[in-house]
């Protein structure tokens, strides 16, 4: 083994154990949950976005504080409200006097400076507040009076939304909901993740994470993941897995064709090429597999396709019709159909 392959070997044995150092840690404060914890993290270093979908009361607000707490980073929480304005989350300019005398415009940031941005229930907002996120997720910076203002790095946007058939809840832009790397769905606790949780909640001791990674350390990680390769082939099924959300396209899949209206973006499919790479970290490979990108289908594409009418009187989720595709692509495999 070589110098290069002996140092890359070490690089991708502390990647493992970082990520389970802070998933550990970030475990006891959170019972449960394994999947949800596992696909923050991957968003986290892949330098994407996460939006927690779920009832009220199943710690999705506490799932961002715990891990905000094990990472040594700044971290603030915005209660979206319906009459929360776009200069309550991004800033304004304000009048102010110099020492001199003189009176000048001073930009005073707003809480989306940050390193770590809980945005809590964040379809309670109007949809014009909502959008003033996209700037942000995307470029990691903010415009104001035709000034640019950088963020600070890494910048991490985990939002929590209540189901949209709840009362008082505005459905996310889809503009907005593509900039999110993942969309997870937070499930009710089993019954034995419950006793634990009232183990932990209703006793004198308090469970606290404690800081185990750095911001530095997680920019690290998500450099080394981007030079884990991908054959042309794995490549390759990917984008088929993207297309075949698209009914338009001749490589749709029948389901598409039946309950789409709009396809997953290129946006989705980095996301997924992304994901999948550090999932092969994790599994302790060097190379990306088929088998990578089906674990992250799910939570790459569930927010960025868009059911038809029929899809939506069936009542079939968008989770049904992925599985669905995945399942067909796997019989065209198979079979030998390209």
């Amino acid at each position: 083994m070589t110098n290069e392959a002996a140092l890359l070997q070490q690089q991708l044995e502390n990647f493992r154990v970082d990520f389970h150092r802070l998933r550990s840690e970030i475990s006891t404060v959170i019972v449960g949950q394994t999947d949800i914890l596992d696909d923050t993290l991957i968003a986290l270093i892949a330098g994407g976005h996460v939006l927690l979908e779920g009832v009220p009361g199943l710690g999705k607000t506490l799932t961002v504080r715990t891990l905000a707490s094990a990472l040594q980073l700044d971290f603030r929480r915005i209660q979206f409200t319906p009459d929360l304005m776009p200069a309550d989350l991004i800033g304004t300019q304000v009048l102010a006097e110099t020492t001199d005398g003189r009176r000048v415009f001073d930009f005073q940031k707003g809480p989306l400076f940050t390193n770590i941005l809980l945005a809590d229930e964040i379809n309670r907002a109007t949809p014009k507040t909502q959008s003033a996120l996209l700037e942000s997720m995307q470029e990691h910076s903010v415009t104001v009076a035709g000034a640019t203002h950088r963020l600070a790095e890494p910048f991490f946007v985990m939002a929590t939304q209540n189901p949209l058939e709840m009362e008082g809840t505005y459905p996310l832009p889809e503009a907005q909901l593509d900039r999110f790397f993942v969309k997870l769905l937070v499930r009710y606790p089993r019954p034995e993740d419950l006793e634990t949780i009232l183990d932990r909640t209703t006793g004198t001791a308090q469970p606290t994470a404690a800081p185990v990674l750095c911001g530095t350390r997680i920019q690290e990680m998500s450099a080394l993941a981007r030079t884990i390769p991908i054959a042309k082939e794995v490549q390759r099924h990917a984008i088929a897995l993207v297309t075949a959300t698209h009914p338009e396209q001749q490589s749709a899949t029948q389901t598409a064709r039946r309950y789409i209206r709009y396809g997953a973006s290129p946006r989705g499919l980095q996301a997924l090429i992304l994901g999948a790479k550090i999932r092969a970290i994790l599994d302790g490979r060097c190379h990306v597999a088929t088998a990578d990108l089906h674990q992250m289908a799910l939570p790459v594409l569930r927010h960025r396709i868009i059911l038809n009418f029929e899809g939506q009187a069936e009542g079939v989720s968008t989770d049904d019709v992925i599985q669905r595709i995945l399942g067909q692509l796997s019989d065209s495999s198979s079979a030998g159909i390209r």
